[in-house]
């Protein structure tokens, strides 16, 4: 009953508060960012949801759009803004997704939306995290984030999948705003984020 019904009511009533009680960091941050990204604030981006449904993301954007003599974009670490940074270490880029919970192509609790690219890559086992709608935060998030192995965090989006219930997401909901606040798991050594999943990583 939760996972199917209850779930998705608590998530657009949590989205609409948050986006309310928000908004003057949004507006801040927006203004900041505007002015760091040559007038973009906001980074939209094709993901695949539930079942494999594709939906564009809105994120702040962190990163410029700076390129190399040869017209390439330079490399993540190199494009990240000083106020890039420090939304980014701060996770206050995930409050546009709010704006994806509430039109119900995401969750405040799932799997991480990743790239459509990624798609072909998974094996069945992999796929089932896309049998819920992914979330802003999730059981990955809150052990390990970033800094784990790709096998690691899909092992663990399958978990949630199999395990989602109302007291898995009042803990990773209440863990993740721990997480937060000591920065942990935000990029793996040597990435601004994390290496792209190629398959057998």
């Amino acid at each position: 009953m939760y996972k199917h019904f209850f779930k998705r009511f608590f998530d657009f009533i949590i989205a609409l508060i948050g986006f309310i009680v928000l908004s003057p960091i949004f507006i801040f941050v927006t203004i900041g960012l505007y002015f760091a990204n040559q007038g973009k604030p906001f980074f939209f981006q094709k993901r695949p949801g539930k079942n494999e449904k594709i939906f564009s993301i809105i994120k702040f954007k962190t990163m410029n759009d700076k390129k190399d003599a040869n017209g390439n974009l330079l490399s993540d670490a190199e494009r990240l803004t000083p106020i890039g940074a420090f939304v980014r270490k701060t996770s206050l880029d995930e409050i546009p997704q709010l704006i994806n919970v509430l039109k119900g192509d995401m969750a405040i609790i799932g799997p991480r939306p990743l790239l459509p690219q990624y798609l072909p890559l998974y094996s069945e086992s992999q796929k089932r995290r896309h049998n819920v709608r992914p979330g802003i935060t999730g059981w990955a998030q809150v052990n390990g984030r970033n800094a784990i192995s790709w096998t690691k965090k899909f092992e663990l989006d399958v978990w949630y999948v199999d395990h989602v219930s109302f007291s898995t997401d009042v803990k990773v909901f209440f863990t993740t705003f721990k997480k937060v606040f000591k920065s942990e798991g935000i990029s793996q050594d040597g990435q601004a984020t994390m290496e792209m999943f190629n398959g057998n990583n």
